[in-house]
């Protein structure tokens, strides 16, 4: 709410009702810039309403105050402000084509050898379905000996391990619960069913989640990572999903996927260079993903900075 687009257009457009025209004489581009800043969004706050649906009206939006400088001047922040958003854009390009890359490497060097043998996973590894305390709100805990609680929205986007925790379960909701340990997997088995993370600590999964361990002696952890992520294994638990409006995995679905037993010395080659790809598209820490935090991080100052005047008596 309070999102703002500058319509460019030659021809008339329409909105819905769900959204505010505002005509004006100033630079359109100018005027949506200025409704993106920190300045915008902090006197939005004070004309919003509603409680859990917030909305601004028509009439809270005209109260807000918005910088006036002559026409050349909005006209030169705008030429500035689009150079940064500019470079960005090339910066998003560059990381995608980055990414599309990696997938097409990625699939290349876990594509198995036709040759090489296959087992079903559930032969080579143990895996279970997660279990929940009911109802889950009386097991839930902030005492010290409270159990990580591990839920999907625990894992950053893109992201590898789980490592931490918003919850914890009292160590009686854990022994009706499925426990997890460091080094194990779980894989969401409904929403954004078959997709793997490493357990980076000790916690307790619900129903949602599959675990899996006792892998070690067949997979290196990241190898199997990859694997898992592969498109193969995850066509494959696409097509046995189901095709109703409720999909999901199961224990036996996933123990029934064969994989190929590919040497512990190939395995190594794979990781070391897939991690590198890894990290290049999608560490916040390094690579392109950092590059481009910063400039948005560059962008929003500037952008705030231009557009923050004071105000004529």
């Amino acid at each position: 709410m309070g999102k703002a687009t500058a319509w460019l257009g030659a021809e008339p457009a329409a909105v819905s009702g769900d959204a505010h025209i505002f005509h004006h004489t100033l630079d359109p581009k100018f005027v949506s810039y200025f409704f993106q800043t920190t300045d915008f969004q902090r006197q939005k706050q004070t004309h919003l309403t509603g409680a859990k649906v917030r909305r601004i009206s028509a009439d809270g939006l005209s109260r807000i105050r918005i910088p006036l400088p002559p026409l050349e001047i909005q006209r030169e922040i705008v030429e500035v402000l689009d150079t940064f958003r500019s470079l960005e854009a090339e910066l998003e390009a560059e990381l995608e084509a980055r990414r599309a890359q990696y997938r097409f490497y990625a699939e290349s060097l876990l594509k198995p050898d036709p040759s090489a043998a296959r087992a079903t996973f559930g032969s080579l590894a143990t895996v279970v379905r997660g279990a929940s305390p009911r109802p889950i709100h009386a097991f839930l805990t902030d005492a010290p000996d409270g159990v990580p609680w591990i839920k999907i929205g625990d894992v950053p986007v893109n992201g590898k391990y789980v490592a931490g925790t918003a919850e914890r379960v009292t160590p009686g909701g854990a022994s009706k619960s499925r426990r997890v340990f460091p080094g194990d997997f779980v894989l969401s088995n409904s929403m954004s069913f078959g997709r793997p993370y490493i357990s980076a600590i000790e916690g307790c999964i619900h129903d949602g989640w599959l675990a899996i361990s006792d892998f070690q002696e067949r997979f290196e952890p990241d190898y199997l990572y990859y694997l898992l992520r592969s498109e193969a294994i995850q066509s494959e638990f696409e097509r046995r999903a189901g095709s109703g409006t409720v999909r999901n995995l199961n224990a036996e679905i996933v123990r029934s996927i064969e994989v190929p037993l590919v040497p512990r010395e190939e395995q190594l080659r794979v990781i070391e260079l897939l991690d590198r790809f890894d990290a290049l598209v999608n560490d916040l820490s390094m690579g392109l993903p950092a590059e481009l935090a910063a400039r948005r991080t560059q962008y929003e100052y500037y952008r705030d900075k231009l557009l923050t005047f004071p105000e004529a008596s």
